[in-house]
């Protein structure tokens, strides 16, 4: 058998192409559990399936059944434990947008062809975001890149107006009628304003921030959009996507981290 196992003159191309997925499936199963609780879960389902496989091995018949039958019955508690990375990675499988489909070949360096450009003025929102965290103006803008958010859209006024600076801060002014809310962003066009966005009951988030970041931890959880957020209480701009914080040095990098994201 194991003479069969170093036969490398039976390799093939689909061996090759099979191995690549499983790496990239194993990839993106890390970076959908990267940095939360779920990490040190799978570290310990992998220790009790290989002390499983050691007891079967060993023909410890009394423990190997104890653990497999845990593992057989785990595969459903794992569902609900996992159901936050699972619906993501099942979105991520599903979004049927050419533009992503093409950032995926680019990154397995098949695509050659040229960058798709953002049609969405990104200087003129984080111009107005700047302003607005002068004054402590509070603003929670969502950024649509591929998946529809109807889901929330109507939940807010349709709106139809080309995104620029004074149009921002005049619907986030505190006295405005339409500032209470999330502003929902497509293309370069602000199609809902006064949104309301579902929150998210993470316990990971941070006590200091509210209600307004928690929507859009909720949001960016439920859809593949990207958020930026003025704190109404110290200023601080932030910026979240797939429902955690990314974070940045200044405005230049921040622009070009959601020009990016936007492609």
């Amino acid at each position: 058998m194991l003479l069969d196992l170093l036969d490398f003159t039976k390799f093939r191309i689909i061996d090759a192409i099979d191995i690549v997925l499983v790496a990239a499936l194993l990839y993106y199963l890390y970076r959908l559990v990267k940095g939360t609780v779920a990490i040190n879960i799978s570290v310990g389902i992998v220790i009790i399936y290989a002390i499983w496989r050691l007891t079967v091995l060993l023909e410890m018949e009394l423990l190997s059944k104890i653990l497999g039958g845990f593992l057989g019955v785990g595969m459903f508690a794992l569902i609900v434990v996992f159901q936050q990375e699972i619906r993501k990675f099942l979105l991520m499988l599903g979004s049927t947008n050419f533009g992503t489909r093409k950032r995926v070949m680019k990154g397995l360096k098949f695509f050659t062809g040229t960058d798709t450009v953002s049609s969405t003025d990104v200087h003129s929102i984080i111009d107005a975001c700047v302003t607005m965290a002068k004054s402590h103006t509070g603003a929670l803008i969502v950024l649509k890149r591929n998946n529809s958010l109807e889901f929330v859209k109507n939940t807010g006024d349709q709106m139809n107006i080309a995104v620029n600076k004074p149009i921002i801060e005049s619907i986030f002014f505190k006295n405005s009628t339409l500032h209470d809310g999330a502003m929902i962003i497509e293309d370069n066009t602000v199609t809902a304003t006064r949104v309301i966005l579902p929150v998210s009951d993470d316990r990971k988030i941070p006590l200091r921030f509210g209600l307004r970041h928690r929507a859009a931890v909720g949001v960016t959880e439920k859809s593949d959009a990207v958020c930026i957020i003025v704190s109404e209480e110290n200023g601080q701009i932030s910026y979240l996507k797939d429902g955690d914080f990314v974070l940045y040095e200044n405005t230049a990098e921040l622009i070009e981290l959601i020009k990016t994201d936007l492609s």
